[in-house]
Parts: structure tokens; sequence; C-alpha cells
């Protein structure tokens, strides 16, 4: 059955501390040393230039969660950082004073884009700027100019998993539970066949679930309370 993403923002904003990890601990724990090294480092210059850290895997496996929280995260330092991802048509110049270089949905990438990832990559090097990229691919099967893909692959690598079914539910549960909201499992069921499994998108769907039925008048979520809310937007 074909799922429905969702085009919502974001009621909550991503965290390293609320994301929910699966089975991909070996990713956070690299981010977050990777964010003290940056907050420690401040303006003094580490020996080397940063190796790159690129993220790979399916869609819900987190990805998009994992840069945004270190781009908050740094963004609560004062630290400016370079945010490209492929809905980002007139990127700007590189900026020397980012602490960070930061590109989403790498594999969606245009012409253009590639033209100025290659040119941040190539300042961030000069300027021991870290990069910190994500992609639906691993770099080798990636349809990018060769220069891009190369550096991309170069660094750190880690394959993301999607939390297994068992895990989304629970995650589920308690994001209702947290809201006070009344859902019996056959509204899992439902939702978990219908709808993306990002847990951004899930999360963002409880909060309109939650609001709609404030507004309808129903005490708990029910099936047709979900069929009505998506035929009344």
């Amino acid at each position: 059955m074909k799922q429905i993403a969702l085009d919502f923002g974001l009621a909550v904003l991503p965290t390293l501390t609320n994301f929910h990890v699966g089975q991909n601990e070996a990713a956070l724990h690299h981010l977050q040393a990777w964010l003290d090294c940056i907050v420690d480092s401040g303006s003094s210059l580490p020996p080397n230039p940063p190796m790159p850290t690129y993220l790979w895997g399916p869609g819900g496996s987190g990805k998009s969660h994992l840069l945004k929280a270190m781009r908050e995260a740094l963004r609560e330092q004062g630290a400016a950082t370079g945010w490209m991802d492929a809905s980002v048509h007139n990127p700007p110049e590189f900026n020397a004073a980012w602490a960070a270089v930061l590109f989403d949905d790498v594999h969606l990438f245009t012409e253009q884009q590639q033209h100025t990832a290659f040119n941040w990559f190539v300042n961030a090097q000069t300027h021991w700027c870290p990069v910190l990229a994500a992609g639906v691919f691993a770099p080798v099967d990636l349809k990018l100019r060769d220069d891009v893909r190369t550096r991309l692959g170069w660094g750190h690598i880690f394959h993301l998993q999607p939390l297994p079914e068992a895990q989304q539910r629970m995650v589920l549960r308690e994001a209702a539970d947290a809201r006070g909201i009344a859902m019996g499992d056959d509204v899992i069921d439902f939702i978990l066949a219908r709808f993306s499994r990002d847990l951004s998108s899930l999360t963002e769907l409880l909060d309109r679930l939650d609001i709609y039925a404030l507004q309808t008048h129903r005490s708990n979520i029910t099936i047709p309370l979900i069929k009505s809310m998506m035929e009344n937007p």
C-alpha cells in the first residue's frame, strides 16, 4: 500500500537527545564526539583538516534529524553553519566564519548544487571546517560528479537503519501517551500502513490529530477521525 509523506513543519526541534537510536549507536556517538570537538576547539585550528562524515540510509532512518540536530546544537553555542539541501536553489558563498558545513539529501543535488558543494568542500578543507553530509545511497552509488562523490566517501561513513516496527510502535505509543491521546493498536496499524514512517512526520501527525480531535470534540483518536482529518485539511 502506498505510504503518504506528510509535508508538515516539525513541532519539536530535532536534537541528539530526542533521536531514537535503534541500531545507530555508532553514528550517534560519533556525532556527539564531533560536536564536542567543534565546541571545544573554539577558534583554534586542529593539527589536521577534519575528515568529512557521511550518513546514508533509506528514508525514515534519521539522517535529516541528525543533521538538523547538529545545526541546532551549534546554533545554541552561537556558531553559524553552512546548510544546503535539495530545496536550496540559491546557496550562499562559503563563509569562513562557519563552524561546519552540512549537506542533506545529496543524492538529489542539481549540477549547480554540486558545483557549490565542491566549492564548499575545498574551502572547508582550507579553513579546517568539518563537513557533515547525508544521502539515501552509499558514496560509491551516488550519481554525482566524481570530485563531489569521492569527497563524500573519503571520511567517516555510517549506514543508518530505520527503527524496527516494534520500536516504531513503542515510539508512537509513548508520543501519544505524552500528549494524553487515547490510541488503540488498530489506529497504530492504520498509521504505520498508510503514512510515512519517518518519525518526524509521525510526530507531526500526532500533533495534528490532537488538535483535530479537540476541534471536533472527540475524546480519542480513531481511524474514522484520521480519515476525516485527511479529507478536511
